[in-house]
């Protein structure tokens, strides 16, 4: 999907490369690209569970202390 802009009359070269960095940010074409610049490595079952062990310990001490809270 080229991304393709023609300069207008009497428009400034300034404005015409600002025109065509507005359409690339609109289009999405730069995030894919820097997305796919790095692999990213898959997580190994052993980070998966530490880190679902986590969330649910922080889930439960975020529910412990807003039952201990204090009413104002």
């Amino acid at each position: 999907m080229p991304v393709q802009v023609t300069k207008k009359d009497r428009e400034t070269s300034q404005n015409l490369v600002h025109r065509f960095t507005k359409t690339v940010r609109g289009s999405g074409l730069l995030l894919q690209v820097r997305s796919k610049q790095f692999k990213k490595r898959a997580k190994s079952a052993l980070a998966k569970k530490r880190s679902a062990l986590r969330r649910v310990t922080m889930r439960a001490e975020k529910k412990m202390a807003e039952k201990l809270a204090k009413p104002k």
